[in-house]
């Protein structure tokens, strides 16, 4: 069989007359230095995804991907021989030609094809927020500074209806809050609420919330040794494609910020499939891409390799694919002026190889057939050669209903995720003080007492200057109360963690 330790076998190149020139490798200690898949549709895309995974998966590498068309989750069953696999395989001298399942977790963000993934409004950040309504600069801003009240003030923002009683105190302390972080506009208060009411019925209510996903466990290595591979049933989530990029990019943040630095490995710790990467980086801000380029760069001494899957290479910007090292690139088609750069861009990204021009040889590869050029040696690309990706070992489709069921239930996650837990936070936090002073409001109205001199927020004693009935926000805090909570956080940063925010704006553990 020609496969080598260290190495994944990806296929096998082709000489001009079409003979087997050679065996074509992934070597795992250049797994982290990032991919890229590309190739229109129908030429073979997703079975190269599904052979990289499972290449990684028996090397003991944890993978994560999305199965866009459901057609990824076949990985969690064991393959059959079909004739055009036999072929394949005879084709490209894989013998034994081996059919095998890996252990696969599948994860739904809606718990429908598997364990609820979920992230808390906290751990999103204002940035990756903001990406996610497509907010305004001046909304951009109101959030960075709902944010910092939140951090600072230890009011946990779990899931959207924190974030919404926290910008109702906002709006109704608008005045007073400027004063302290600058012009907070009541209209684009206004505008993130409608926009969270939005997010809210497109289903992102199912993504903010608690259990968080613990990064560990989409880094499991089965007791065979396997990588474990997360499978995000992502078919009903390409509805919303902007929330979709939005998680995948959280995702790969809550790893930049959690894992520690380890340099170049033996192989990588997790590898990171993007599928339809064109969704993160269509009509995102020069800053996002800025820190996404940087993300990027930085995570792989932390081990990570990330692989973008996408239809065009121009779908990724130039300073992201830059750092792509290992290459794979079906078929392309060449019918419009935009094509056709793509065809001249993708061409010029190979080490060139003088038997073939990979221009024309580009638009001319059948399905399942590849240009392909790993890194070697000391880092350096590859010569480009014709290749015939191998057929994979698992299922090439979809696994049923039942076979879905029967993998989720034996999970090694099974029962972490899938029951929502709704502890007090910053929704409970801020009605409990609103009714509170509401009803001190009603109580000096009662008893004809009014505090006759000025105040600012959070100072003040009993005859302080009642707000008006009904408001949302705090209590205005008496002197000692505010130090007491002042000595509190203290305690509690000195015991937990600082809350301290990264690159994209993720909490730093």
């Amino acid at each position: 069989m020609p496969q080598q330790d260290g190495q994944i076998f990806v296929g096998a190149s082709r000489n001009p007359d079409d003979s087997v020139n050679k065996d074509e490798f992934l070597t795992l200690k250049f797994g982290n230095r990032h991919g890229l898949v590309t190739g229109a549709t129908g030429t073979g895309k997703t079975v190269t995804l599904q052979v990289l995974a499972e290449g990684f998966s028996k090397a003991g590498v944890p993978v994560f991907c999305a199965d866009i068309k459901g057609d990824l989750s076949g990985v969690a069953a064991k393959g059959e021989p079909k004739d055009f696999l036999l072929k394949r395989a005879e084709e490209i001298g894989l013998s034994p030609y081996e059919f095998e399942l890996f252990p696969v977790i599948f994860w739904d963000l809606y718990g429908e094809k598997g364990h609820r993934v979920r992230a808390t409004i906290a751990e999103m950040g204002p940035l990756l927020l903001a990406r996610l309504m497509d907010a305004s600069e001046a909304q951009e801003g109101v959030l960075n500074i709902a944010f910092k009240i939140a951090d600072e003030n230890g009011l946990a923002l779990l899931d959207l209806k924190d974030l919404q009683a926290l910008l109702n105190y906002m709006g109704d302390h608008a005045s007073e809050l400027s004063s302290q972080f600058g012009l907070i506009s009541k209209s684009s208060v206004g505008s993130i609420q409608r926009a969270l009411l939005v997010l809210e019925q497109q289903g992102a209510e199912n993504f903010f919330g608690e259990p968080a996903l613990k990064i560990s466990d989409i880094m499991r290595v089965s007791n065979d040794g396997y990588g474990q591979i997360s499978v995000l049933a992502a078919d009903k989530l390409m509805m919303n494609p902007r929330l979709y990029a939005t998680f995948l990019l959280w995702l790969l943040s809550e790893l930049f910020e959690e894992l520690p630095e380890v340099g170049d490995p033996e192989k990588p710790k997790l590898v990171f499939f993007f599928d339809e990467a064109h969704l993160l980086f269509n009509d995102a801000p020069k800053v996002l891409i800025e820190r996404i380029e940087q993300v990027v760069r930085l995570i792989r001494s932390k081990g990570v390799g990330v692989y973008f899957v996408t239809q065009n290479p121009l779908d990724v910007p130039e300073t992201v694919l830059a750092q792509l090292g290992n290459r794979v690139q079906h078929a392309l088609r060449a019918y419009s002026p935009r094509e056709q750069k793509a065809v001249q861009t993708a061409a010029e990204t190979f080490r060139p190889n003088p038997a073939f021009n990979c221009a024309e040889v580009i638009t001319t590869l059948g399905t399942g057939e590849a240009l392909v050029s790993m890194l070697e040696g000391k880092g350096a690309p590859s010569i480009v050669e014709r290749t015939l990706i191998r057929p994979p070992s698992g299922r090439i489709g979809p696994v049923t209903d039942a076979e879905r069921q029967a993998v989720i239930n034996a999970s090694p996650v099974a029962g972490l995720y899938d029951e929502t837990v709704d502890r007090e936070s910053a929704f409970e936090i801020l009605t409990a003080r609103a009714r509170k002073a509401a009803e001190q409001d009603a109580a000096k109205q009662d008893s004809g007492s009014a505090g006759g001199r000025w105040t600012l927020p959070g100072f003040g004693g009993d005859d302080e200057k009642p707000t008006s009935r009904g408001r949302t926000g705090y209590q205005r805090e008496t002197i000692l109360e505010a130090a007491m909570k002042s000595a509190a956080r203290t305690v509690a940063t000195q015991v937990g963690r600082a809350l301290v925010r990264g690159i994209l704006g993720s909490l730093k553990r």
